[in-house]
């Protein structure tokens, strides 16, 4: 494998400004950017690489403002009238940057050097391809007066010669020092202009990324014998296994191989002819090159080459471009040929890229026909018609037809809809509103707080932000994980799990030292936690519960009841349903510890506002329609999140903690009969004095004794807090002792501390990101500084109390790469979130503990 750089060199060979690429030249990622990197690597393999000098950061920086290097000193580390192309080379690949230009050099002079060489029809092609890319990518001429040029060879290069003294009134330079300047100079600017800074911000670059250059030496590709240019990779993109793919075009440069209509298969294939069989010898050749990259540089990747008259080089090498599941198994098939290590493996995954393996996605390659936008609430695409209730949701689940839900917001009334839904669009919401903590809960695709379109419920209609009406009926499209609302039905590309992903996340999981458990509300989502290979539920939401069709009328009785008597004999007809879920709910999880969250919310949500519902419930209760309606309205409240809700509602109206108490302690001894003992938790919500602990716990305990008594069976609980005010942060020391654990509420605690309405932040948080206000969302991201500092006294204060307190967080923070991270250092044992975020979090845990081990 000889390469093509000579191993004469000379002292300003290696100026790190202006450098010769070679196996010592001063080149690395942050200076001269991964394409130089990558180039001096492949020279280090002793593959065969054309001659390269590569250009700085700096270097370039400088020629946008004016100030050449030495382009003579530049050609001159070339042989004498060598073409040559210019190609970008950023800190990352993936911001692109401005297009390569090739046959640099091409002049009169050289054209009649090549014509002798390689024959008047392909040094034609070569120099009236300069041209055209010169004219409309250096010189900035009117594109159209050289693409409607038809003719080719001889004519052809004649009728762009003459087009472009015509366009640029003076002749085509034939200088390659002028040439080789204007095309670094316009390269130079293009990168540094607002259209390129704009697109490459968009790909995640910093405002101030630069861009190096490289000028290579061509290999013509065009000429006498077999010539050509091609890609070769040994993965297939989308999947990651192994496959010998790309394409090979005869007589051509650069990338074309990829887009022309003549191009070759690169191994034997039915579809047509191949490289294989045309050239079988530079075929071997190429993967075996793949192959011994591959075991040098630890990775998957890409060759450019090109053919010149049967012999083979090599331009460039990247890493293959690869989606969220080919980039798993990749990792994993690397480490298991012993490449890279089992860690090594776990952090070449990002942990968001997992979401794409659990959910359908719009294809990449898809058509968009963009209708709306809002915030990426829940992972995943689905297409359906436009429902706009949760009646007409489930009306075309009956039907089987998949519907896309549309509402100004959800609310819990809306939990039976959400589950019949393909997708969920909402006009209101952020990140831990209603519909977007359910979506992720139940792994239903969610785009909220979509603002800038129009939703018209009385009418029916759904308006785009350009104008477009959709009806109910309507085929729409909801991309949850780019928060898009399309038109119509694009390619959708399905969810895959599979052996490869388990025996990923079983080294994840080897590495991690933070508990991961799930938010699971119904047995479905306990189900699912497990499959995710949750270690236990950190939250289960009982409210949700009391919504099902045969649950909302005994329920609406007890809120009805005069007395404690009435009360308890409406929550008897519940008690059996609730011990049903809660013994479903033991029994999925095996042993594993299950908290469960007592009821929540306010009182005026399981009643209705409509006047039909009226109509229904004072049938139920047996009153007037009047005297229901003005008790409905006597129960609403000016602010309900922070009224008669929680462990409030729990001392006031104290025989729905009992009753729940019952059913979860009943489901413990049922559950228990078979299997592993269930030793369940029971958290108290939006406790903020240890009083309130004191009160309820009491009453919990002579329940839990009657239920011993009754059943003449033993067992044991935990009881613990839910820390969601800043107050319980700050007494944690006093509630602490009254409780087993303590579980941060972040969602909440988020609100309470910013004075913030989650279900409205939407409206105005881009904005204020944008702005620098707040650098994330802190309902998507958590606050390290602010709710981060409550959650750190709440843990001093509550271990210093209570040494063998656990402590979690149980936001939906806790799915979140970044919060985990905060969760870590802060000390917490576990973190809790939705059950399709349960992957994402196992993987950052792991990765958090790799870096702290590698550090």
């Amino acid at each position: 494998m000889d390469a093509l750089v000579p191993d004469t060199l000379r002292p300003e060979d290696h100026d790190p400004d202006v450098t010769l690429i070679t196996s010592s030249a001063p080149i690395s990622v942050p200076t001269h950017g991964g394409r130089a990197k990558c180039l001096q690597r492949l020279v280090r393999l002793d593959l065969p690489v054309p001659r390269t000098v590569a250009l700085s950061f700096d270097t370039v920086h400088r020629i946008a403002q004016g100030d050449l290097p030495d382009i003579s000193a530049i050609l001159s580390r070339f042989a004498e009238g060598a073409l040559l192309c210019v190609r970008h080379s950023s800190e990352d690949m993936d911001w692109g940057g401005p297009g390569s230009v090739l046959n640099i050099g091409m002049n009169d002079a050289t054209y009649v050097a090549l014509c002798d060489e390689i024959g008047k029809e392909a040094a034609s092609a070569l120099y009236q391809r300069f041209v055209m890319a010169f004219a409309i990518h250096v010189a900035r001429l009117d594109p159209d007066v050289f693409e409607d040029i038809g003719c080719v060879g001889q004519e052809g290069l004649s009728a762009a010669l003459k087009a472009y003294e015509e366009e640029a009134e003076e002749p085509f330079p034939q200088c390659a020092e002028r040439q080789l300047a204007e095309v670094l100079r316009s390269m130079a600017r293009a990168w540094e202009g607002t259209t390129a800074r704009l697109l490459r911000q968009a790909r995640g670059a910093p405002v101030d990324a630069g861009l190096g250059l490289i000028v290579q030496e061509m290999a013509l590709g065009l000429g006498i014998g077999e010539c050509g240019s091609g890609v070769l990779q040994l993965v297939d993109s989308d999947t990651g296994l192994s496959q010998v793919t790309g394409r090979y075009l005869s007589q051509s440069q650069g990338r074309e191989a990829l887009h022309g209509t003549a191009s070759l298969y690169l191994a034997r294939d039915p579809r047509g002819p191949s490289l294989e069989e045309l050239e079988p010898a530079a075929f071997q050749e190429l993967k075996e090159y793949a192959a011994f990259m591959r075991q040098k540089l630890r990775a998957e990747m890409q060759i450019e080459f090109t053919i010149e008259n049967g012999q083979v080089h090599i331009l460039d090498g990247v890493r293959v471009k690869r989606s969220s599941r080919a980039a798993l198994r990749i990792a994993v098939r690397l480490a298991e040929d012993g490449i890279i290590s089992r860690q090594e493996a776990v952090m070449r995954v990002e942990p968001h890229a997992l979401t794409e393996l659990l959910h359908r996605q719009v294809a990449p390659e898809a058509q968009r026909d963009f209708i709306g936008r809002g915030v990426a609430a829940s992972p995943g695409a689905a297409t359906g018609r436009i429902v706009f209730s949760s009646n007409e949701a489930q009306a075309s689940a009956a039907r089987g037809e998949p519907c896309v839900l549309v509402r100004r917001e959800t609310s819990p009334e809306d939990v039976r809809g959400m589950h019949c839904s393909a997708a969920v669009l909402t006009e209101r919401g952020g990140m831990t509103s209603h519909a977007a903590v359910i979506g992720r809960g139940i792994g239903l695709p969610c785009v909220v707080g979509a603002v800038r379109m129009g939703f018209r419920h009385d009418d029916k209609v759904l308006l785009a932000e350009d104008g477009r009406r959709f009806r109910e009926g309507d085929i729409i499209t909801v991309d949850g994980s780019a928060g898009q609302v399309l038109a119509g039905a694009p390619k959708m590309i399905e969810a895959a799990l599979d052996d490869v992903f388990h025996v990923f996340m079983s080294w994840a999981d080897a590495e991690r030292d933070i508990g991961v458990r799930a938010n699971a509300d119904t047995p479905q989502d306990a189900a699912t936690a497990r499959n995710f290979m949750a270690q236990g539920i950190g939250l289960c939401r009982t409210e949700h519960m009391f919504f099902e069709e045969d649950r909302i009328t005994p329920m609406r009785e007890m809120i009805f009841a005069d007395s404690p008597k009435d009360r308890e004999a409406a929550l008897a007809r519940l008690l059996p349903m609730q011990r049903k879920d809660f013994t479903e709910l033991f029994r999925i999880m095996e042993g594993m510890p299950v908290c469960i969250r007592l009821f929540d919310p306010p009182l005026h949500e399981f009643l209705p506002n409509d006047r039909a519902g009226l109509r229904a419930l004072a049938e139920a209760v047996d009153r007037p329609v009047s005297e229901v309606t003005r008790r409905v309205a006597s129960m609403g409240e000016y602010n309900p999140m922070l009224g008669m809700r929680g462990v409030r509602l729990g001392i006031a109206v104290p025989e729905i903690y009992d009753m729940q108490a019952r059913a979860i302690f009943e489901a413990t001894l049922d559950a228990s009969r078979i299997g592993a003992p269930v030793v369940p938790e029971i958290m108290l919500p939006l406790v903020s004095a240890c009083r309130e602990v004191e009160l309820v716990r009491n009453r919990i305990d002579a329940v839990a004794s009657a239920v011993r008594n009754e059943r003449g069976r033993d067992f044991d609980y935990s009881l613990g807090v839910m820390v969601e005010t800043p107050r319980a942060c700050l007494r944690a020391d006093e509630i602490a002792q009254h409780a087993h654990f303590l579980s941060f509420g972040t969602n909440d605690l988020t609100q309470m501390t910013y004075g913030l309405s989650r279900d409205d932040a939407g409206r105005f948080m881009s904005h204020y990101v944008q702005q620098g206000v707040f650098p994330e969302d802190p309902f998507h991201r958590l606050d390290a500084e602010g709710v981060g500092e409550l959650i750190r006294i709440g843990v001093e204060r509550g271990r210093r109390a209570n040494g063998g307190v656990m402590l979690s967080v149980c936001g939906e923070h806790g799915g979140n790469p970044e919060s985990i991270a905060f969760c870590r250092s802060a000390g917490i044992d576990y973190v809790s979130c939705s059950p399709f975020r349960v992957p994402v979090a196992r993987l950052a845990a792991a990765q958090l503990a790799i870096r702290d081990k590698i550090s």
